[in-house]
């Protein structure tokens, strides 16, 4: 069982990623249930715009596709910004839509008996609106996404510390952390031993 985080900060290479403070501390739950774990984190690669799961001209988007192939579980992490997701997160989106036509081996869209949700961090608001804008893109797109599989923080109005810097110990996040690896490792498991049967969403 393999779990893949895309982490869509604005942040590169070493900076410090709230986004990432707070997946690596859901972390510990899918290790307790055996699930392999790997947080990619966008910009750090040359992902190309547009639709489709390869732009070429030294696009990334296909090393990073693979991963997503070959995962249980996708869990898109993001920054909140005047209240919105990423821009790195909505280009995400898009590329994964770029692959949704590919079919499964029952000819069922690729993302079929996959499982998605979301993490989310910021200061002020829209968290609840930037996890009902992704589990939405990742339902549409043919993920399976269970109940409670949404993990956000945000700090008070105005300016003011970031995830980490808070300290990390919010109880209703942590609560929702565990919470939500429970489920996507739970449903991820019945899909595995039970796949959605091809017989009316098939894409012939």
């Amino acid at each position: 069982m393999k779990a893949l985080f895309l982490n869509c900060t604005l942040k590169g290479g070493d900076t410090t990623s709230h986004t990432e403070g707070l997946i690596r501390d859901i972390l510990p739950h899918f290790d307790l249930l055996g699930v392999e774990s790997e947080i990619v984190r966008i910009v750090d690669y040359n992902v190309s715009f547009g639709v489709t799961e390869d732009e070429g001209n030294r696009d990334e988007w296909p090393r990073i596709f693979e991963k997503v192939k070959e995962s249980d579980i996708v869990v898109i992490g993001t920054p909140l910004w005047l209240g919105e997701k990423s821009s790195v997160a909505t280009q995400v989106i898009e590329r994964l839509y770029g692959g949704s036509g590919l079919t499964n081996e029952l000819g069922q869209a690729i993302y079929y008996n996959k499982v998605g949700g979301v993490v989310v961090t910021g200061n002020e608001d829209g968290a609840k609106h930037a996890c009902a804008g992704i589990l939405y893109a990742l339902s549409h797109i043919g993920f399976t996404v269970p109940p409670n599989v949404d993990t956000y923080w945000v700090g008070e109005a105005g300016p003011g510390d970031s995830y980490i810097d808070a300290g990390r110990d919010n109880e209703f996040t942590k609560s929702h952390g565990e919470t939500m690896a429970y489920n996507l490792v739970h449903f991820a498991r019945m899909l595995k031993a039970n796949p959605i049967p091809p017989e009316g969403n098939t894409m012939e």
